[in-house]
This record gives C-alpha cells, structure tokens and sequence, in this order.
C-alpha cells in the first residue's frame, strides 16, 4: 500500500470589514481541488481575531472556525490574510499582527489577498519583498511602507514562501496557483475548468484601473492647460507648444509642470492620449490606425506600444474585453 495522501491546512484570516470574496474564492478553488483531486488535500480553516460572527464588508457574517491566537493544535500549512475595503487607513488590531508574525515562520507559505497586505506589512512580514496588492491601495501601501517592493500590474506575486494576490477576483488566481505547486497542472486545469476562470488570466489588474487617468494638477493655469489637453488629444501638444500657450519659456514650463503635477509634460500628454484611446476603443468601432489619429499617435504601432505600458494589454485585447455591449433588437416585436 502506498502511502496516505497529505492533507494541507490552510487557514484564511478574515477580520471586521473582510471582502467576502477575499475569503470564499479561495475557499471554494481549493474545495474544488478536494473534488479533483479525489482527497481531502486540503483541509480548510477561517480564523477570526475574537469569537463570533466576522461581518463583512457586504453586512454578511462569517462564522469562525478558529480564533487567531488560540484553538491552532494543528501545523498550520497555508497561512492567508483576506483583505478589508478600508485596511490602508484603519490601524491594525495589535494581537493579530504579533500572531501574524510568529505563525508566518510557522508556516510552509504565507500571504495575503488584495489589501490583507496591510496587515503583513504592519507585522513587518512585507520588509524587502515583493509584492502585489488592489490597484487602488498599492501606491499607499508603498508610501506607508517604503521597504516594500509593490507590483501594482501583477495578478499575483510570489516571493520566497510569501504569495500576495491582487483585488478581489485575484485571490481565485492566487488559490488556483498554490493547487498547482501542490497536486500539479492537471488537477489545478480541471480546477479552473470547472469554476469557469481562467487558468492564467490574460493582463495584469492595470487595465482594469482608472487610476491611470491623467487627472488635472497644480495651479489654476496648469490645470486648465491639461483640461486642453485631454480635449484635444490630436493636437501637437510638444513641450515647446505647450510652454507657448501658457506665455513661458520651454525650460521653466517643464520645471514648472514636473514640479507641480508631478510628472514630465510628455508624460502626462501620452496618458491623456492613452485615455482617450480607452473612451474610443469602449465607446466606438474604429480600427486601431483611427484610433491613433485621432489621439495624437503617429501610426497604431505607437499607440499599441504606449497602450501596453500604461495599460498592459494591447488596444485589441482591451477591445475585447471592454467594449460596449452592443443591444440586440428583439426581433419578436
């Protein structure tokens, strides 16, 4: 007789606030695994910071299986900290970060899924590493703790015995992940297929921001200047027009500008540009040669270039998945 399947502990950390989905996506990816596989690989465990019901962000309540600092007899094998809509400006409960920092070293692999960073990293559990988290925190999680590396395109990031998953959805990826390096491609496919994800998502989260958007800064005339800007993406908008229509010397417009807003003049007319190649390729069903003419892009390779690093996919791929739905006339009337 061969010997007995292992069966991995993975314990979800879910505290006041918690994103339900944070929690029940990875759950159900690794249930799903329990099916493929034919076993119990995983047995599965939410912990709360005190008994109770956990309410989360949705006012649905989890119940806890285990309560942070107690009730762990068993090793703990796959430790992960769900994430809360408002973790970056709520200071983190003391007692479960000291857990958090003594059970990671514990643990075979650890880490978080979308803004369950913030609580990793305030356990000094995110020092020197790399990681990923939600769009729209990452660059306060970077601010707040300037010793970590943060990827705010990935899906998710593995470092060492750390793992971190984007937004929401991302946790899904993260758990359909840590199946394949646990029981191997095939389980983990039929896993995917099954839940109807995909098994590597395509892109990373930037094309599903808006943060991305050149958002007007400064004083009163430099903003007014990009509100010009974003208007009339088409226009030759060069550092030496620019500085003209505001009455300044080229020199002290683009230190003026970088100064004020932030970035270089050329930089913010590209995301401008990239923008408003966004509202077209939602909005409207111009090729892509269109497309780039009427946002100031020289041809449509220079936009698919420039679409790819502000956005990361390319303006056909985002078209795909982004496009209006066009209504369907209902024939029957």
């Amino acid at each position: 007789m061969g010997a007995k399947p292992k069966t991995r502990t993975v314990v979800i950390v879910a505290l006041p606030g918690v994103q339900l989905l944070d929690v029940a996506g990875p759950l159900d990816v690794f249930a799903e695994a329990n099916v493929q596989a034919g076993y119990d690989a995983y047995a599965l465990f939410v912990a709360g910071a005190e008994p109770g019901p956990i309410r989360s962000s949705s006012g649905v309540r989890l119940m806890p299986d285990r309560i942070v600092d107690r009730d762990f007899q068993e090793p703990v094998d796959t430790l992960l900290v769900a994430g809360c809509p408002n973790a970056a400006e709520v200071p983190a409960d003391g007692g479960v970060v000291d857990w958090l920092r003594r059970r990671a070293s514990r643990t075979r692999r650890f880490g978080s899924v979308c803004s369950g960073a913030f609580f990793l990293a305030a356990a000094g559990l995110l020092d020197g590493r790399r990681v990923t988290t939600h769009w729209a925190v990452a660059d306060m999680l970077a601010r707040k703790f300037p010793s970590v590396t943060v990827d705010k395109d990935a899906i998710y990031v593995t470092d060492g015995k750390l793992r971190t998953a984007a937004g929401v959805t991302a946790g899904l990826d993260l758990a359909l992940a840590l199946v394949e390096e646990d029981l191997g491609r095939d389980t983990a496919m039929k896993v995917a297929s099954q839940l109807v994800m995909f098994f590597k998502r395509p892109g990373g989260q930037m094309q599903f921001t808006r943060k991305g958007e050149a958002v007007p800064a400064g004083r009163a005339a430099l903003q007014e200047l990009q509100r010009w800007v974003a208007a009339n993406p088409s226009l030759d908008h060069s550092v030496a027009n620019l500085a003209e229509r505001m009455e300044l010397s080229p020199r002290h417009f683009a230190r003026l500008f970088r100064a004020e807003v932030g970035v270089t003049p050329a930089t913010w007319v590209e995301e401008a540009r990239v923008n408003a190649a966004r509202r077209l390729l939602e909005f409207g069903n111009e090729p892509p040669k269109q497309v780039a003419l009427h946002c100031g892009f020289a041809d449509a390779d220079t936009l698919r270039r420039a679409f790819h690093r502000h956005v990361g996919v390319t303006p056909a791929e985002y078209r795909k998945r982004f496009a209006r739905i066009t209504e369907v006339p209902d024939r029957r009337r």
